[in-house]
């Protein structure tokens, strides 16, 4: 009976101190990790001081609010949008806190206009460091209220628009074997959110086309950063396109976009993404419930896919399928005049989103 209670005495300290190891190991792990990623950080991250930063669809929204981060960081800027009325207030706010800024008007779906507007940067500043594209539309409705056209136009402005952009800019980032290159995507990138087909498909061709860019330059001196964005607090909802019932369509995603913990603050964001753009990230996600969505459809996609689905039974019919488009400030109900979007038209005000026609 003693040897048997010697025996499990032993067993007890050895057991203490295996996990004692174990604990000593992954703390000493966890340490070296730590260490190891302030040592590459240290190592990766550049200053933008000087540099030269062409930002697509910077007149309003997020793409000013990154304009302004990176003029806060020293930066040289070189803006476009298609609006030129927005255009100009974004210059001349950008200017009035002393940044360095080239406007120039671009549908960077064209690449005849995207060709003339990196040359014309190019003449200007004589270089182009960091190329961020970030141009997109949007159009909210279900499958039934969407043609072709919307197909085309998703794809032509935020795939397209970011293949022509990063395409003429290349060459000159390839001859001096540096440069940084952020493509803004979206969670709808990741993971297919009904009534967003169009943005969907477009975002995850970007996404594909960001990765594997990212792989094949990663070698000649040129970082890509994957920016994969929630819903962001910027306004934009008012001059998103809606179709089929369109004020059902405006009044979710108005409120949804307006709401603090769904939404992310712009200026927020602005400031993670330029960090993930000095530090040279492959990767980063924005927003905790972009996050917790991305994950879960990572462990389960069919699941995922149900619970998608079941969210879709509750969204305004298709029943009224018109495939009309209408902006969000003429789709206003009740619900979106109430304070529940005061956040989202707060921000409306802050990033230049005035209501387009």
């Amino acid at each position: 009976m003693a040897r048997k209670h010697k025996r499990n005495l032993s067993w007890t300290f050895a057991a203490g101190a295996a996990a004692i190891g174990v604990a000593a190991v992954s703390g000493a792990g966890l340490l070296a990790g730590v260490a190891g990623r302030a040592l590459w950080d240290a190592f990766a991250t550049v200053s933008l001081a000087g540099k030269v930063v062409l930002i697509t669809g910077a007149s309003r929204g997020l793409g000013l609010a990154m304009a302004e981060e990176c003029a806060r960081q020293g930066c040289r800027l070189a803006i476009c949008g298609r609006d030129q009325g927005t255009l100009d207030r974004a210059q001349v706010e950008l200017r009035r806190n002393g940044a360095e800024v080239l406007a120039l008007r671009c549908d960077v779906a064209k690449r005849s206009e995207v060709e003339e507007m990196v040359d014309s940067v190019l003449a200007h500043y004589g270089a182009i460091d960091v190329l961020i594209n970030n141009a997109g539309t949007i159009v909210v409705g279900p499958l039934s209220a969407q043609a072709p056209e919307d197909f085309e136009e998703a794809m032509n402005v935020m795939f397209w628009g970011a293949v022509h952009t990063t395409l003429c800019v290349l060459p000159h980032m390839l001859e001096r074997r540096r440069g940084r290159i952020a493509n803004i995507t979206s969670v709808g990138g990741k993971v297919a959110v009904p009534h967003l087909l169009p943005y969907t498909a477009a975002k995850f061709a970007l996404v594909g086309f960001s990765e594997g860019l990212g792989a094949e330059l990663a070698s000649q001196g040129i970082h890509v950063t994957t920016v994969v964005p929630g819903l962001m607090r910027t306004g934009s909802h008012l001059n998103a396109f809606f179709k089929g019932n369109n004020r059902a369509e405006y009044t979710w995603f108005g409120i949804s976009a307006s709401t603090p913990f769904l939404a992310m603050d712009a200026s927020r964001a602005a400031k993670r993404i330029v960090q993930a753009i000095r530090r040279g990230e492959a990767e980063v996600v924005l927003g905790l419930p972009a996050k917790l969505a991305i994950l879960a459809h990572d462990l389960a996609p069919g699941a995922a896919v149900r619970v998608l689905s079941a969210a879709n039974r509750f969204m305004p019919g298709a029943e009224e399928a018109s495939t009309e488009r209408h902006r969000g400030h003429m789709s206003e109900t009740a619900p979106t005049k109430s304070p529940l979007t005061a956040f989202g038209k707060r921000a409306a005000k802050r990033w230049n989103q005035q209501r387009l026609a």
